[in-house]
Formats: C-alpha cells, sequence, structure tokens
C-alpha cells in the first residue's frame, strides 16, 4: 500500500475561455499572484503536519483534514470556498490524437463558501473532519474518476491543487559498516514502506558477461574461468540474480527467449561447481536504455524519436550492419551473486556449538574460536537458535579475547538496533581494555552516530569530529572517514532544522552536497541521500544525484521509482529525451509496475491525470495499451 500523499501545487494556469463549462461565480484572475499573495502565503507556510485529501463515499465527496484550526483560518471571508473539478479517465484514452489543455479538465462542482463549509464540517471517529462539499453527477458516476480541489479567497481561484498518490521509502544515515572479521555492512534492500529492510550478508559480487550474437549455450568451459577468478574455495553461491539483455533489433518474442536461455545456462554451468541448490532469479528484456545512451550525439540520434516499432522497423539490413559495433555491446547478462561462506559446522546443534565454541576459548585456540563464532552469527540469522545464545558463551574480557568479543557487539548492533546502547557502552570497556585497536574505536563511533541522532546522548559535536579525523591515525582509511563525515552533517543539518537555524542547516546541505563523490555510494545510500536533499527542499540536488544513475540498466528498481517519484510531474524535465530512456528502463525492469503509475489515484496509481503530460502520454500508450 502507499501511505504518503504529496499534495502538489499547479504553478502555472492555462487561461482559455472555458466555453459551455459552467464557471458559476469563481473569478479566474490575471493577475492571480497579485491577488492571493496574502492567501498563498499562508496556505504555504501551513505546518507540514497538516493533511487535507478528498474523500469519496458513493456519490458523495467530503474535503477531510487533520487540523481544525488550520481549516477555520483558512475560511474565514465570506467568499473564502472550495469547489471540485470532477475529472474522467475518459479525457485521456489513447485513440485521442490531442487533450484540450483548458484550466478546468473535467466537470465543475458548484463551490462551497465559508459559511456554509464550517457549519457542516464533523469530526470523525479517527480524529479528522469532514464536510461535505459536492455530489459526483449521475452521468460520471460509473467512470474512473480523480478530483482536484479548487481554494477559492473572495472567490477568486488562488490555489488548483492536484494530489498525487507516491511511495514511501524508508532510509537512514549513509552505512558505515561495522568490523567483525572485515568491515561488514548492512546490505540494506529498498523496499517501499518497509522499516524492517536489512540483512547481513557475506558478500556480494555484481559482473557482466557478454553474449555472443549467435550464442545460446554456456558450457562448464565457459564458466570455469570466471569462477576460478572469483576464487569461491570458501564460499557457495548462495543465490544469483541474473539480468539478461537483447540488443533491440529483431522480434521482442524471441529476443526475450533467447535471452532467458542463455540466462538459464550461465545459472546451469555455475551449479556444476557446488551441491547446494543455487537460489535464482531470472529476469530479460531488450536493452533500449543503453541503445538510446549509445546514440546520444551521434548520426542516429533520430532514432530516439521514434516508437520502438518504428525503430525496429529501421533497424534491418544495412542499418543494422552499421550499428553492429554499438548493439553487440548490448547483449550480456548483469550477474549478481549473493555469496555464503561455507560453515563446516552447519550441521552442528546448538548445545554442541556451544560447547565447542567454550572450549576453545578454554584452550586459547582463538582461530578456531572465530570459525565456530561465524557459525553460530549464520544460525542467529537464520534464526536457528535465539539472540540469547550469545549471553551463553564464555569470553573473558581479557585483550586477547579482544577481536571476539568486539565481533560479538558488532554483530548485535547489526542485527538488533535496539542494543545500541548496551553495545556502545560494551564498546567502550573495550576501547579501555586496548585504547589503540582501530575495529574498535571504527565501531565505537559507528554506534555513537546512531546514539546521537535519536539523541540518547550527548554529544559533543567538536570533540566528536575530533574524534572521527582521529581515525587516520589508528589506520582506518580517509574514505571511511569522508562517509562518517557526510553522516555527521547529515545530522547536524537536521539538528538545526529543529532549531529554524536554516543559514547554518544550508552549510551543511552544502558540504554534503560538495563531499559526497568522495565516496563509493550503495542503491541505499544514494536513496538516503537522494530523500534527504528532498526533505531539506533541495529536490533539484536530488535529481541531479540519481539523474545519471537512472539512466543506468543495473540501478536498483526501487531506486529507480524512488527517481520517478521525484520527477515524474516535472512537465520540462519530462519532456528531454534523457527522461524517455529513463521511463524505458523503468519499462523493462517492471512493465506492470509502470504501467501501475497511471492507474486512479487511491486504486494503485499515482493518478491518471500524470497523462496529462503528452510525453508521458505517448510512452504510455506505446508500451502499456496492446
Amino acid at each position: 500500500m502507499k501511505n504518503t500523499l504529496l499534495i502538489i501545487v499547479l504553478s502555472t494556469f492555462v487561461f482559455q475561455s472555458l466555453q459551455s463549462q459552467n464557471q458559476y461565480d469563481i473569478v479566474f484572475p490575471q493577475n492571480r499572484d497579485q491577488v492571493c499573495q496574502q492567501f498563498n502565503q499562508a496556505f504555504v507556510n501551513r505546518p507540514k503536519e497538516v493533511k487535507f485529501s478528498i474523500v469519496r463515499v458513493n456519490s458523495s465527496l467530503f474535503f477531510e483534514t487533520n487540523n481544525k484550526q488550520w481549516f477555520d483560518q483558512l475560511f474565514q471571508n465570506t467568499g473564502d470556498g472550495l469547489a471540485i473539478d470532477v475529472v474522467s479517465r475518459d479525457r485521456y484514452n489513447c485513440e485521442n490524437v490531442t487533450i484540450n489543455n483548458t484550466q478546468i479538465r473535467g466537470t465543475l462542482l458548484k463551490p462551497i463558501y465559508a459559511q456554509k463549509l464550517k457549519r457542516g464540517l464533523k469530526k470523525t471517529k479517527d480524529n479528522k473532519y469532514q464536510v461535505l462539499i459536492g455530489r459526483i453527477p449521475s452521468a460520471l458516476i460509473n467512470d474512473e474518476l480523480e478530483f482536484n480541489i479548487l481554494f477559492l479567497n473572495n472567490k477568486n481561484l488562488c490555489q488548483y491543487y492536484i494530489i498525487y498518490d507516491l511511495e514511501a521509502y524508508p532510509w537512514d544515515l549513509l552505512d558505515m559498516g561495522m568490523y567483525l572479521d572485515s568491515l561488514t555492512y548492512n546490505s540494506r534492500s529498498i523496499k517501499p514502506n518497509k522499516t524492517e529492510a536489512y540483512i547481513i550478508k557475506n558478500k556480494t559480487l555484481k559482473f557482466q558477461i557478454p553474449f555472443q550474437k549467435n550464442k545460446s549455450e554456456y558450457s562448464q568451459n565457459d564458466i570455469k574461468p570466471l569462477y576460478d577468478s572469483l576464487q569461491l574455495t570458501d564460499f557457495n553461491i548462495k543465490a544469483i540474480r541474473i539480468n539478461a539483455y537483447s540488443s533491440v533489433e529483431g522480434s521482442l518474442e524471441r529476443n526475450i527467449q533467447l535471452q532467458e536461455q542463455r540466462a538459464n545456462s550461465i545459472v546451469n554451468a555455475l551449479q556444476t561447481f557446488q551441491k547446494p541448490t543455487i537460489k535464482t532469479e531470472i529476469s530479460s528484456s531488450e536493452n533500449w536504455v543503453e541503445f538510446l545512451n549509445d546514440i546520444e550525439n551521434t548520426e542516429h540520434q533520430y532514432l530516439s524519436k521514434l516508437s520502438k516499432s518504428k525503430i525496429k522497423s529501421k533497424l534491418i539490413g544495412k542499418l543494422s550492419s552499421t550499428l553492429e559495433p554499438i548493439l553487440k555491446n548490448h547483449r550480456k547478462a548483469v550477474i549478481e551473486l549473493q555469496l555464503q561462506k561455507k560453515d563446516k559446522y552447519k550441521t552442528m546443534s546448538a548445545d554442541q556449538l556451544l560447547n565447542k565454541f567454550n572450549t576453545s576459548i578454554a584452550a586459547n585456540d582463538l582461530n578456531e574460536a572465530l570459525v565456530i563464532q561465524n557459525s553460530i552469527f549464520e544460525k542467529l540469522n537464520n534464526k536457528v537458535i535465539s539472540p540469547d545464545f550469545l549471553r551463553k558463551t564464555e569470553v573473558p574480557k581479557q585483550a586477547k579475547f579482544l577481536k571476539i568479543l568486539n565481533k560479538n557487539s558488532a554483530f548485535k548492533f547489526m542485527s538488533d538496533v535496539r542494543q545500541v546502547l548496551i553495545v556502545y557502552n560494551e564498546l567502550k570497556e573495550l576501547d579501555k581494555l586496548v585504547p589503540k585497536n582501530k575495529e574498535v574505536k571504527y565501531n565505537l563511533a559507528s554506534v555513537k552516530f546512531k546514539l546521537w541522532r535519536h539523541n540518547a546522548i550527548k554529544v559533543d559535536e567538536n570533540k566528536f569530529k575530533t574524534e572521527i579525523y582521529a581515525l587516520k591515525n589508528y589506520g582506518i582509511d580517509e574514505a571511511l572517514i569522508s562517509r562518517m563525515m557526510l553522516n555527521f552533517h547529515i545530522i547536524k543539518a537536521e539538528n538545526l532544522m529543529r532549531k529554524r537555524d536554516y543559514k547554518k542547516k544550508d552549510i551543511s546541505v552544502a558540504y554534503i552536497n560538495k563531499n559526497y563523490k568522495k565516496v563509493t555510494l550503495s542503491d541505499y545510500d544514494y536513496l538516503s541521500l537522494a530523500q534527504f536533499f528532498a526533505f531539506y527542499a533541495n529536490t533539484d540536488l536530488s535529481v541531479k544525484l540519481l539523474e545519471e544513475k537512472a539512466k543506468s540498466i543495473d540501478i536498483n528498481e526501487d531506486l529507480l521509482y524512488y527517481y520517478l517519484n521525484l520527477t515524474i510531474s516535472n512537465e520540462t524535465l519530462t519532456q528531454t529525451s534523457d527522461y524517455r530512456t529513463i521511463m524505458l528502463n523503468a519499462y523493462n525492469m517492471n512493465a506492470k509496475r509502470y504501467c501501475k503509475l497511471f492507474n486512479t489515484f487511491g486504486k494503485g496509481g499515482v493518478m491518471f491525470q500524470l497523462l496529462e503530460n503528452e510525453y508521458l502520454r505517448s510512452t504510455y500508450c506505446e508500451n502499456c495499451i496492446n
């Protein structure tokens, strides 16, 4: 379910005669900015917690808000009121050659003014407030409908609102990781409206395999050099995801079939090297994204303005041969392997494992204890044993056991962030035990960020900044320190925003924008950084951050759709050839999800009125209508 409503003001109007449309007594001012200045200022400055929407109950339409005080302040004069524009999806039928660009898109209902609005406002069971503002005309009752709001001030149309239903994505600080055996990151997946969206992975590898034009089968001999180069002696392939791409010429059905055959043959060849079954996910599509990227600024750029079917009709004979040096690079598989360290104690029971671990500690056999500890972590990850199991391990608080103690604390934090304060205190004790250990120092700083952000401890900003930069003295890589400093300024900006110190907040935002390119970002990091910029009214920085990545075929699907959330209502941006590439990228990744964007508001779509934009409409009609 989508749970966030983003309300967008349409700041430009097309002042055309409404012809037969009944305008009632509404005034459509030519000098709207001047006439509505005071009203608009109060409207825009409303607290962000104030929400409003249109609720349909059978044929009745209600205006709903969660703030009565704001409602009363908004409608003070006798000419202040509301009207509803009832818009039918029929307006956007693909059979229609053009859409009339009119200010009122559908059927305008009679406006309701302040006295009647306030008299009719009723409190609902869930502590919201509703007032009846109209009924759907009988001729439209069975149509797919959306409802736009006209806000009137002294009978002047001051705000024409369209409500977009956009997916929300949880986000966090940039992932700093924690030192276990080595630096280990939370490989969080981006999922709409999920709060528990991360797991610890041992290792993930991503690479490409090119496909030869007439080759559809891969043998063990083909794959062995690749397998050997990955050095998988100590790992099994737990899962494999393959995105297989064909070049764009030829039959779509044949291209998809061929790519799936190629992808399956790669999986089968990899499976011959290990006994555990590899969990497999395969998707296949035509590589329109790189095709459109690669013909940009060439003599063949004119093709990008054509429909996909027209491009295919031209990619035969001589033109196909001419473009083969480009097309051959588009036939490939993007492969992601999730690796799992081989566990020699996988079949051992929890009690046996505990006894063996404690025996190894008592015998000072630290190497064996570390191996057993990893097996324990794996069973905890898979919920074979409970989190309380770690308490049964017997590890003396001595310097020689530092690595094992540090790993226990780091694992607890990564698997259950609710233990953050407990882990912080454990790490402080370890820091006293071995004051110059880089792994403990780094983990301590990483955990401190979480506590600072949630005001769980008091943090002196200047001292903490000094601690972060001092990590270099213990052998911590400068790129990791740069990542921490980005998080430092993310939290600082949040705190300054609460204090309404916007000038200093902007300094931190500028630091982040200047320095984020110094670090390698995961898809989840891209999402977090983009949402940070957007939250602090720097949507342009979010778009800039993601625009190149959005044109790459290996972008995370949810990250790509978040980019569409940011941009799909920007009519200037959606008219560009780059945006068409991005939309085709989204369609190729998940055609059903892309087409669903244009479903009716409240029924799984952002809204069908996106099709008011001719560029979006042509792409939708080309790809989503059979």
